[in-house]
């Protein structure tokens, strides 16, 4: 057994879970259904703006290949994370390197994603730099995770 598993969660990962209580908890105005969007993409566009350095480079573009790919996702965030939503279920994500001290930013999805290849395929991708060719494939693999 680990170290971590003897001590239970983290702080990254308790402070994760907070931020997700306080998603859930947020009050609950009465918005009509475009004033919600507008807020949620305030939200996410709050949280990439406070990433640093290139993780905030990195998740302005993916973000901006998101949305351009699959208009269709819901913005908003998700354990204080950056994270796109189908028909109100997380279907993919974006972790900067500094929400559990990793090397670097992680772009993920969730099983919502229909990106089902034989028995065996990839759900996250570490990021370090983003060329023409990374670009498009994200955008491909957003495409296929909505079911295009």
């Amino acid at each position: 057994m680990s170290q971590a598993d003897q001590e239970g969660f983290s702080a990254a990962e308790k402070a994760a879970m907070k931020e997700r209580a306080a998603e859930v908890r947020a009050p609950k105005k009465r918005m009509t259904k475009d004033e919600k969007a507008a807020q949620a993409r305030k939200e996410l566009e709050e949280k990439i703006a406070s990433f640093q350095g290139t993780d905030k480079v990195l998740a302005e573009k993916l973000h901006q290949i998101i949305t351009e790919t699959a208009p269709e996702l819901e913005p908003k965030t998700w354990y204080g994370m950056p994270a796109y939503a189908l028909d109100g279920k997380i279907l993919c994500f974006i972790q900067d390197a500094k929400k559990f001290d990793a090397r670097y930013l992680t772009f993920g999805f969730n099983d919502v994603a229909q990106l089902d290849e034989g028995t065996l395929w990839p759900t996250s991708f570490a990021i370090t730099a983003l060329d023409k060719k990374h670009e498009q494939m994200i955008a491909q693999l957003v495409a296929k995770a909505v079911g295009r």
